[in-house]
């Protein structure tokens, strides 16, 4: 299989390292990722500046290239230029530093380089992260990696669906199993903190602790707090079907010019 690699912590990241280089022992592997860390960029592109790409290599690879974009960038060029004549089957983010565990996806450049992959490709794929910031056991990761590729081989998934994976901080032998999961209910206590710098000009910082809730068994929290790898389908598709037929009955008139007589016989003074 072809897979192209990519990340949001930039392709200097251990995670990344490990995951292309493992991957490759089964796979023809191309990794384009971003040249610095680009956390938190969720699924930015770059409009208003060129994209410049440099080689580093990375063992065992086909290609190794660095782009100064986000990831969604580095997917986008990946295969709408630079792979144009010998496409990727699936595409592969991570290995995340740090958990993507509940609204962590919306804000997370690692699953949108992976939704990029599933837009472009109509096929799913994977976005994967270790619960922890210490930079220690990508090497689990990878080796899951490794075996979710062959098991997604034979699988089909409905269009617009990816795979978010999230492996939990503890020895490889100490992994109590793999779930799959739904997204649980994870949110930050937002703090900014008001500082000044040496020219005297007030700024601020981004701070606070994410506050996972009172979870039910079944999502992805509750399996990374259980020592559990989770497995969780998420799509892209944000329309929430549900509401549709609640707000058919919805009466929404469409906008008219000031002063011109709307249904009923009133006229429209907004603006005046």
């Amino acid at each position: 299989m072809r897979i192209l690699v990519s990340n949001d912590d930039g392709i200097h990241a251990p995670g990344i390292q490990i995951l292309a280089s493992t991957l490759a022992l089964e796979h023809e592997v191309h990794v384009v990722a971003p040249d610095r860390e680009r956390s938190a960029t969720g699924h930015a592109l770059t409009l208003h500046k060129p994209l410049r790409l440099e080689e580093v290599p990375i063992e065992g690879t086909a290609s190794s290239r660095c782009v100064n974009g986000t990831p969604a960038d580095c997917v986008k060029l990946a295969l709408g230029a630079l792979m144009v004549d010998h496409m990727p089957d699936l595409v592969v983010s991570g290995i995340n530093r740090g958990p993507n565990l509940g609204v962590d996806v919306i804000y997370s450049g690692t699953v949108s380089a992976a939704v990029e992959g599933t837009i472009l490709l109509g096929r799913p794929c994977v976005a994967i992260s270790l619960a922890s910031f210490s930079d220690l056991g990508y090497e689990k990761g990878a080796l899951f990696a490794l075996d979710l590729v062959r098991e997604l081989a034979g699988r089909t998934l409905p269009r617009a669906v990816l795979l978010n994976v999230n492996v939990p901080a503890v020895e490889i032998g100490d992994i109590a199993g793999v779930r799959v999961t739904r997204l649980g209910q994870r949110r930050y206590n937002d703090a900014f903190e008001r500082r000044v710098d040496p020219r005297g000009k007030v700024y601020y910082w981004l701070a606070g602790e994410a506050e996972d809730l009172h979870e039910a068994p079944d999502t992805d929290v509750t399996a990374i707090r259980d020592n559990c790898i989770s497995v969780t389908p998420i799509h892209y598709d944000l329309t929430h079907a549900g509401s549709l037929p609640d707000m058919a009955d919805w009466r929404l008139p469409v906008p008219r010019p000031v002063g011109v007589p709307v249904e009923g016989g009133r006229t429209d003074t907004r603006g005046h």
